[in-house]
């Protein structure tokens, strides 16, 4: 009787069967792809503030985790890539730093900042109760 509906798998009409099985080839070679461009151009959107730091004989030290505070070369102030005011930082940074609890604050001042535009930075670092204050500086090439 229900020979002519054509229900089941179509193989009366001379049909071929259907697939129910997902071709996942394409979607894992686009995928491959997209990791191939992120992996490219993930180094090279990492941006920063330039900074020509000065170079020391000691270790140096490299911000890791925590917060970056940098002091550019026209003695302007970022907190972890954002701009910010001498006057905002004296304002904000301690409110900042009760709101994140950094692991540590790391100081990077291009070595052409005056000496004490770099220490009034750290004075407001300090006076933020921020306890572990690293200085970041090149490593210095041996002769």
């Amino acid at each position: 009787m229900s020979a002519g509906l054509g229900g089941g798998l179509g193989s009366q009409r001379g049909e071929l069967p259907l697939m129910a099985d997902v071709n996942v080839t394409s979607l894992v070679d686009v995928m491959l792809v997209l990791l191939i461009i992120f992996m490219i151009t993930a180094p090279i959107m990492q941006g920063g503030v330039d900074v020509e730091l000065p170079k020391a004989q000691a270790r140096p030290l490299s911000p890791k985790e925590g917060m970056v505070v940098t002091v550019n070369r026209d003695g302007r102030i970022f907190v972890d890539q954002t701009a910010v005011s001498m006057n905002d930082f004296r304002v904000t940074f301690r409110s900042l730093v009760a709101t994140r609890h950094p692991s540590g604050v790391y100081l990077q001042a291009d070595q052409r900042v005056p000496y004490g535009r770099v220490v009034q930075v750290l004075a407001i670092i300090r006076a933020s109760g921020v306890g572990n204050v690293g200085l970041v500086a090149a490593e210095e090439d041996s002769p």
